[in-house]
């Protein structure tokens, strides 16, 4: 059999999906508690946004995620695309190039 050779981006979409549900207990979706933990490991600049409670309520307000619920993949993914949107914006502002992904 031929071994697969995966590209940098699926291997980036692969370890978002593996490090989601490890953070969630092989769970389909993940606590705050869960989730706050998650980002302080994982993506430390947005956990800096995410401080208090304040700041928490806010990052979960943009993922969709309603008072008392839990954290889904498809809240996960909703912010993936707004950091990665942020992100590039960040990043090729000097180039004048716009990313027009932002969700509506």
């Amino acid at each position: 059999s031929v071994a697969v050779q995966y590209s940098e981006l699926e291997l980036a979409i692969n370890t978002m999906v593996t490090e989601f549900h490890r953070a969630a207990d092989d769970g389909p979706t993940m606590t705050t508690t869960q989730f706050q933990t998650f980002i302080s490991k994982q993506m430390p600049l947005l956990a800096k946004t995410a401080q208090g409670e304040d700041g928490l309520d806010r990052v979960l307000d943009q993922m969709g995620v309603q008072k008392d619920q839990n954290i889904s993949f498809d809240h996960f993914w909703t912010l993936i695309h707004h950091q990665a949107a942020q992100q590039f914006s960040s990043t090729h502002k000097e180039k004048g190039v716009k990313c027009n992904c932002l969700l509506q």
